[in-house]
């Protein structure tokens, strides 16, 4: 299929969408959310993109523009417009815009336009202070597409400018893809880009998982290719806490396998294709640089990598291959027994709702289970055969699993409960309004 087809389905497929349910398309929940329900499902990725607002340089906010890419019915526009003295929103959709029109009617800041392209020719060079995008890029089927929005990114964006964008960071599994399940990108993919055209790279979090946040930082032609060159300040690791609890440990693997350095003089260029972090002579991931405190101490979150013993190890801060602060030293111990556990069931499609099925599927997510196919499901006491399961998270791991309601089941309250070998994880009463067809 061609580009220019491709697009025209993304602006079909995404009006259909739009006149049956936006909120339940947007949000991934309940059909038929009122607008307290459905501004309630931003808070979480309003509060994420306000934090990096700590990242922008002057001017103040008066005076700050910012451009959200895809914006949909203007659900995160709302609440962010706040912060900026322009905040713009473009969208494939006019149905979208029409709808996010009518929702920002109140606010003389806040402008929605129909972009019938993959471009964002409306807008000048070096217009913006922050770019931003959430749940919109993991519904593109062309990679190409995705690619120039980001290189579209880079020429509205002003020097020192953000851009944070979340895709799907989860492995290829399909040959092709549609407007729904759209392209996945991995962090590898992700920090070449940021390398190639001179942004600077200061988050990459959720690897390997559909929820793969970034966050890039616009520096002038050229900077990429000098940052090698590049001679830091040295810097200093103040303390290590585990990234979760802020205890001065961290187990050898798991969930809880990450740490945060705290690291005073931190030079400004810091960049996550520069800085290396070696924990007892292995490489980790280095997954987020923040802005510096008032005392002048960074953040730097690591994922340890695999194959550490527990003891005491050395922790090396390097600028490429030049060590760029004194060793310090993590405890590493033991990770604690696996705790399989339940972390929702709900409705397959409707998402939010996690007492009534209406699709006829169920939709249970486990954690900490090596083998999803241990995991036992039964209805009322009869087995279900599970439809679907795919990893969501390796690190935890965390696996959702579907089960169809059996034909004859629907239309009363039904036991459901989930077990591995002898241990229940779950038992709720659900009311299965449908059986799967």
């Amino acid at each position: 299929m061609s580009e220019e087809r491709l697009i025209e389905r993304m602006r079909e497929d995404w009006n259909a969408r739009a006149r049956e349910d936006a909120h339940y398309w947007v949000a991934f929940g309940r059909r038929g959310q009122n607008e307290e329900e459905f501004q309630a499902t931003a808070r979480e990725i309003v509060r994420s993109l306000e934090m990096e607002l700590k990242r922008l340089p002057g001017p103040a906010a008066e005076t700050r523009r910012a451009l959200e890419i895809g914006c949909g019915p203007g659900r995160l526009m709302l609440p962010l417009a706040r912060h900026f003295a322009e905040t713009h929103g473009v969208d494939i959709s006019e149905e979208m815009i029409r709808l996010a029109r009518r929702r920002l009617s109140g606010l003389v800041n806040a402008f929605a336009h129909h972009t019938p392209g993959s471009d964002l020719s409306a807008f000048p060079s070096e217009f913006f202070d922050f770019v931003y995008s959430y749940a919109v890029f993991q519904h593109i089927p062309a990679r190409e597409i995705v690619f120039r929005y980001f290189k579209e990114t880079r020429r509205v964006l002003k020097v020192g400018g953000i851009a944070r964008f979340q895709v799907n960071g989860l492995p290829e599994t399909a040959p092709r893809y549609d407007t729904w399940c759209g392209v996945r990108i991995g962090a590898s993919e992700l920090s070449a880009f940021a390398r190639e055209n001179d942004f600077q790279l200061l988050a990459l979090e959720g690897p390997e998982t559909q929820y793969l946040w970034t966050s890039w930082r616009k520096r002038p032609v050229g900077w990429g290719k000098a940052l090698a060159g590049f001679e830091p300040p040295p810097a200093a690791i103040r303390r290590i806490t585990n990234a979760h609890s802020g205890e001065p440990l961290a187990p050898v693997r798991g969930r809880f396998a990450s740490v945060s350095l705290w690291v005073s003089r931190l030079a400004d260029e810091a960049d996550l294709n520069a800085l290396r972090v070696l924990v007892g002579g292995r490489e980790g991931f280095v997954t987020y640089i923040g802005p510096p405190a008032a005392d002048g101490v960074a953040q730097v979150n690591v994922l340890l990598p695999e194959g550490l013993e527990t003891g005491l190890a050395p922790v090396e801060l390097r600028w490429f291959e030049r060590p760029l602060s004194r060793p310090a030293t993590l405890r590493l111990i033991r990770p604690a027994p696996a705790i399989p556990r339940v972390a929702s069931v709900t409705d397959g499609v409707d998402l939010l709702s996690a007492e009534v099925i209406s699709s006829g599927v169920i939709k249970a997510a486990v954690e900490e289970v090596a083998e999803p196919e241990q995991v036992e499901a039964r209805l009322d006491g009869e087995p279900l055969e599970a439809e679907e399961q795919f990893l969501t998270d390796p690190r935890l791991p965390k696996w959702e699993i579907n089960y169809r309601v059996p034909a004859g089941m629907g239309g009363r309250r039904l036991k459901f409960e989930l077990r591995l070998g002898k241990r229940l994880l779950v038992w709720k009463e659900l009311e299965v309004v449908k059986a799967s067809e």
